[in-house]
């Protein structure tokens, strides 16, 4: 657990209490998850007492029988939980002056409802900032996760390539995906919808799939990710689906090679604003800057998107055990888009990436 790291930071901040409500933060200080809908789920954590987890009472035996083994509280529908939570803390510490919260989270009406149960106490200490930092280097634990959630990845591209075809819609695709990683893997869940994008689609870089039709000569956009106890895999790779225009096959290169540059660039000492640049010198040389549209990449975990953020004006120096993805693109409006994204580690000497599907142009047969 890394509950301790939480309690070290309760200390050095002077902060008498945590109250952590991102699901996801609480599954990384405790190893419970669960998705609490519109009730109420924090840990509150303490400098020198136990923490304890409260979650709605129907999750109060699943939360008690897993990794946490600490103390779990419910509350029934009906009840105050508020009351009950203050009630909880004031039966562990007394004169609560500082309770911090993580800002990112914590909606304004459940931040008035922690100020009215808790009146003399400041709400003002934001804890975000240390959680994205201690989740910013993955355990080698936490990097086999990675891998696992990759190799589903990898798993689905070869289902989405296969059920190409004349005439099926990009859901249609999108569908056959989500369908056989139930079905095959058993993965009851995608990092974010899966994303199938043709031909023109393609340029507008997160429109999802819809009910646009397949047809030969174009390429398709591939954009998915899964969940695997925990940890989050996203990949994108852009195929020919028949013979591409000679427009089409030169901006996959270079975005091929922008890819390949940046993942070989990528290593400790390196920072990510300058390996942002290894990927788009090579785009805008080419005459395809304007087409850039976003950063290079973002931090992966137990989140699909956490620090670090690679691009531009981050002057954050890449360590061994950070993962994020390496994914630039070019989106020209009513011509096409490509993207290549693959997640991975840096390493000692370089980076290890989590999807091994190849990045060579693939050509899919026209079938109908």
């Amino acid at each position: 657990m890394n509950l301790d790291k939480l309690q070290n930071w309760l200390i050095s901040t002077n902060n008498d209490v945590a109250y952590i409500s991102d699901p996801i933060s609480i599954n990384y200080f405790t190893g419970y998850s669960m998705d609490p809908h519109e009730r109420i789920f924090a840990l509150l954590a303490f400098k020198d007492k136990p923490a304890f987890i409260f979650a709605p009472e129907l999750n109060v035996e699943e939360a008690k029988n897993s990794a946490w083994n600490g103390d779990v509280y419910g509350y029934l529908d009906h009840e105050d939980p508020w009351a009950k939570i203050a009630d909880l803390v004031n039966q562990r510490i007394s004169n609560i002056k500082n309770i911090a919260i993580e800002k990112t989270h914590l909606s304004v009406d459940r931040l008035e409802a922690l100020r009215i149960a808790f009146p003399d106490s400041s709400f003002t200490n934001n804890v975000s900032p240390f959680v994205a930092e201690a989740r910013l280097r993955k355990t080698p634990e936490e990097v086999e996760q990675l891998k696992a959630a990759g190799a589903e990845a990898d798993f689905a591209f070869q289902i989405g390539f296969d059920a190409l075809r004349n005439g099926v819609t990009e859901r249609y695709v999108a569908g056959q995906i989500d369908y056989q990683l139930k079905l095959q893997k058993g993965v009851m869940h995608t990092s974010f919808e899966t994303i199938v994008q043709a031909g023109k689609n393609a340029a507008n870089p997160h429109l999802g799939p819809t009910m646009n039709k397949i047809e030969p000569n174009e390429l398709v956009l591939f954009d998915l990710g899964t969940m695997h106890n925990g940890y989050a895999s996203d990949s994108s790779r852009t195929v020919a689906y028949g013979e591409p225009t000679a427009k089409e096959k030169e901006i996959y290169e270079v975005n091929r090679e922008a890819q390949q540059a940046a993942i070989e660039a990528a290593k400790p000492g390196i920072t990510a604003s300058e390996l942002d640049a290894v990927a788009r010198d090579i785009i805008t040389k080419a005459g395809y800057g304007e087409y850039f549209i976003h950063r290079l990449g973002h931090g992966i975990g137990m989140n699909v998107h956490e620090f670090p953020q690679i691009m531009e004006g981050n002057d954050i120096v890449l360590e061994e055990g950070m993962c994020f993805s390496i994914e630039p693109g070019i989106y020209i409006p009513n011509v096409a888009g490509v993207r290549i994204e693959d997640c991975g580690v840096v390493t000692k000497n370089g980076f290890e990436t989590f999807t091994k599907t190849s990045k060579d142009l693939k050509y899919i047969p026209v079938k109908d």
